[in-house]
């Protein structure tokens, strides 16, 4: 075969494995948007704790998701390092990708009053789901490079706000099918059943559009150390000491860690308490489900764009002009008011939310060794998953102590601010550099 046949053939073997990674977030949006956002936090507070005080079941949803991150985080940094010794990332990603869908289709079990079982479900699904995201997102280095991963991981985002808008458009029939003129079976409760079957349909949904990834992004290489231990969690826990012991020498991916683990508080607050927050004022479920389905659809072209924004502005200035928007996003929750309010909050967080989320991941991407992919994705997500702890707990502790959920909303605006102050002092090329002299000396 000729050298430009095999480069032909080895561009569209990247472009395969970059587009089959990228349908991945198509896949496993689906629990982001229905389960996390959209359909099951109503749920929760309408059927399953349907018992208890509004604001009490807000709070408890809120504490749900602060044990669930908890647990992530003790666990996310070890199951890295040990798929990058054994050579396992896309092992592990089908693993606890199994795992999240399991509970995630037992959800469909979950009646009236049953808000103890909701969390243990939700707790476990959003674990399998949390874990699976480490591998997958450990993947973006080894699918695109430097200078096009800004744009792959936005497409990713993209596809994930396609994918899950569709599928809840889907739900959203089957939660209220009197908007294309069916009628609701009788007997049914308002569309109890149909938000049961909507997260079967989020399993169901996963597992389909996982399979390419598996078929095409092939398992990076294990690189094992000199001295390192043969078992998987003991050279686990060995990596780990080691880039303690080194972490001077990845001071800006620190810095970075620090400042993402402070506005992805508010970013993960925001998508986590919305809903709830929005039926606690008085919002209709039409208008909750509404607003989150247009957030899917207006945040796919907005996704895109900041790839584009982040090639001419750069990846830094663009985050920062996202968090500019997010922080008045929790100003105008503080005066929220109507229906109409919520609408164009849930706008604004369709502008930012994906594109803040996607040059986060490619920035950190830049920045990671590529042997050392899935510890250090696992670092990152544990940095976002305690961000998912405190965020929650914050406005949780705060509407209690205060007695108003706004309180708690415009709490997120100082996660905004620090995070945006550690931010402008990461010297990004500082950060890539330190990552390719690893890279030259391991490859």
């Amino acid at each position: 075969m000729s050298l430009k046949k095999q480069e032909a053939k080895r561009g569209h073997t990247d472009r395969r494995a970059a587009n089959a990674w990228c349908l991945y977030d198509w896949a496993n949006s689906a629990f982001a948007t229905i389960i996390m956002a959209a359909v099951f936090p109503v749920y929760y507070g309408a059927v399953a704790a349907r018992d208890l005080p509004p604001m009490l079941a807000t709070s408890c949803w809120g504490y749900t998701n602060t044990i669930a991150m908890l647990l992530l985080a003790l666990v996310a940094p070890i199951l890295g390092a040990m798929a990058d010794h054994s050579g396992a990332r896309k092992r592990f990603l089908r693993y606890f990708a199994g795992f999240g869908i399991f509970f995630t289709a037992a959800m469909v079990f979950i009646g009236a009053g049953d808000w103890k079982i909701a969390s243990l479900f939700y707790i476990l699904a959003l674990l399998g789901w949390s874990c699976a995201n480490i591998f997958y997102d450990s993947l973006l280095p080894h699918v695109a490079e430097n200078d096009r991963i800004d744009q792959i991981s936005s497409r990713g985002y993209a596809l994930g706000y396609l994918g899950g808008g569709l599928l809840l458009g889907i739900n959203i029939v089957m939660i209220k099918p009197e908007i294309i003129g069916l009628t609701r079976c009788p007997g049914i409760p308002d569309g109890e059943w149909g938000s049961r079957f909507s997260f079967l349909s989020v399993a169901i949904w996963w597992t389909i559009f996982s399979i390419p990834l598996f078929r095409y992004v092939n398992e990076p290489p294990a690189v094992l150390r000199a001295g390192e231990s043969p078992n998987p969690l003991r050279a686990g826990f060995q990596r780990l000491r080691h880039t303690l012991k080194d972490i001077r020498r990845y001071s800006e991916l620190l810095k970075f860690l620090i400042a993402f683990w402070f506005y992805n508080d508010g970013i993960a607050s925001i998508i986590i308490m919305a809903v709830l927050f929005g039926r606690e004022i008085g919002v209709g479920q039409e208008h909750l489900l509404g607003a989150i389905l247009m957030v899917q659809f207006i945040g796919m072209p907005f996704a895109i764009a900041f790839g584009w924004l982040a090639s001419r502005l750069g990846t830094k200035r663009s985050i920062y002009l996202s968090l500019i928007i997010y922080a008045l996003i929790a100003i105008g929750g503080y005066f929220m008011q109507s229906a109409l309010h919520f609408w164009i909050l849930a706008f604004l967080v369709a502008m930012v939310q994906g594109g803040s989320q996607a040059l986060s991941r490619s920035l950190f991407g830049r920045m990671v060794p590529r042997n050392r992919t899935g510890e250090f994705f696992g670092f990152y997500d544990i940095s976002s998953k305690f961000a998912s702890i405190i965020g929650p707990s914050l406005f949780a502790t705060v509407a209690m102590v205060t007695g108003s959920s706004r309180n708690g909303i415009l709490s997120l605006l100082l996660l905004f601010i620090i995070g945006g102050i550690i931010l402008s002092l990461v010297d990004e090329k500082k950060g890539i550099q330190a990552a390719e002299m690893e890279n030259n000396a391991t490859y």
